[in-house]
């Protein structure tokens, strides 16, 4: 396959607390900054890429090599790659799969990327895991340490921040046949196509609606169910979402939330959600179901959690699954509604595929409702 031909041009990262790292440019030129975050899975770069839900962060991918399978077009989860900067080791300028139409270079100057590589990402990550999440700074282009660090004051931290009102969509669109037995009202906060092929895949019929959708507009599809999707930013901003969930749960329609969705759930039920100290994004998370005794390999995307503390005194919520590496929670039920949560990726793209019965249990719910 195609050999990228890289010029070797200098890069940097800078972060937050002052921590420089230099290494090479890989990708477009120029200079992007976001909440820095790590990444622990070893395949499926371009579908994390693409993921709504990682929209304002500096990625750093963990694994020694990327790029050496290409890119190709239906390995997406939405239209466009929404990282703000790409942080990794090594690079591969040669691509095996056959069936890749471009290389990660490539993709990544189309889509205006700026990225870094032969960074020490071992001690980079090991760094964040020590001293938290916070800002970063790549640059190809603006290398003196102090302009570099007065930019780098200009990026907002993610807490606070409503990151979803920008990702969703901006009309409200359908998924699959009218002709299908479930209708799902799909509340847009930067869902990942693979979750739409996955409902719609349930004799379905979905309509997608952008963030800021009343709960009488939502009503008028006569939805079954209603979906709450993944995304990025803080759950506590987004008042707006979380008084629809309240309207949806006081209907009692079926409810499944996933992620963001998951915490929007947990503060239409008085949980707080907190920011954590480096998030959970990778493909091998354990999660232990406690309803059933099992464990689960886990795909997980998220830097916000729901309080412990909380939800254990809270009579009306359910527990349903733990993190087995810090004991966080990773799903709830509510106990006298239809409505439930995860907050990791049952669709799993990349990952396992432990937890695709949850989509399952979406539909029995809504059957049960019928």
């Amino acid at each position: 396959m195609p050999a990228t031909q890289h010029q070797h041009a200098p890069a940097w990262l800078l972060l937050e607390d002052g921590t420089l790292f230099k290494g090479k440019s890989f990708g477009a030129k120029g200079t992007s900054g976001g909440e820095i975050c790590f990444n622990t899975g070893m395949t499926g770069y371009q579908e994390v890429f693409t993921d709504p839900s990682y929209f304002g962060q500096v990625l750093i991918m963990n694994t020694a090599y990327i790029g050496n399978y290409g890119v190709k077009k239906d390995d997406v989860e939405s239209s466009t790659v929404k990282i703000k900067a790409l942080v990794c080791k090594n690079i591969s300028e040669r691509y095996s799969r056959m069936t890749a139409t471009e290389s990660l270079e490539e993709y990544l100057i189309a889509n205006n990327i700026v990225a870094i590589y032969d960074v020490d990402t071992r001690s980079l990550v090991q760094h964040i895991r020590s001293k938290g999440a916070m800002n970063g700074i790549v640059t190809t282009e603006l290398m003196e340490e102090q302009a570099l660090k007065s930019q780098l004051e200009n990026v907002p931290d993610m807490q606070g921040l409503d990151l979803s009102s920008e990702v969703s969509t901006k009309e409200a669109y359908t998924v699959g046949s009218e002709d299908a037995k479930y209708r799902i009202a799909v509340l847009d906060f930067g869902v990942k196509q693979s979750m739409l092929r996955f409902l719609s895949g349930k004799n379905a019929f979905l309509k997608v609606f952008p963030a800021r959708t009343n709960f009488k507009t939502i009503m008028e599809f006569q939805p079954h169910g209603v979906f709450v999707s993944n995304g990025p930013g803080d759950p506590a901003s987004m008042d707006y979402a979380v008084d629809t969930i309240k309207e949806v749960l006081k209907e009692e329609k079926p409810l499944f939330g996933i992620c963001l969705g998951h915490q929007l759930l947990a503060r239409a039920n008085d949980l707080p959600t907190f920011k954590m100290h480096h998030g959970h994004r990778g493909l091998n998370h354990p999660v232990k179901n406690l309803l059933t005794g099992k464990s689960e390999i886990t795909t997980q995307n998220h830097g916000f959690g729901v309080d412990v503390a909380a939800a254990q005194k809270a009579e009306h919520v359910e527990v349903t699954h733990i993190n087995l590496n810090d004991g966080s929670i990773e799903g709830i039920r509510i106990k006298n509604k239809p409505a439930f949560s995860v907050q990791y990726h049952p669709e799993s793209t990349p990952g396992p595929h432990d937890s695709r019965y949850l989509f399952d249990d979406f539909i029995h719910l809504i059957e049960q409702s019928l």
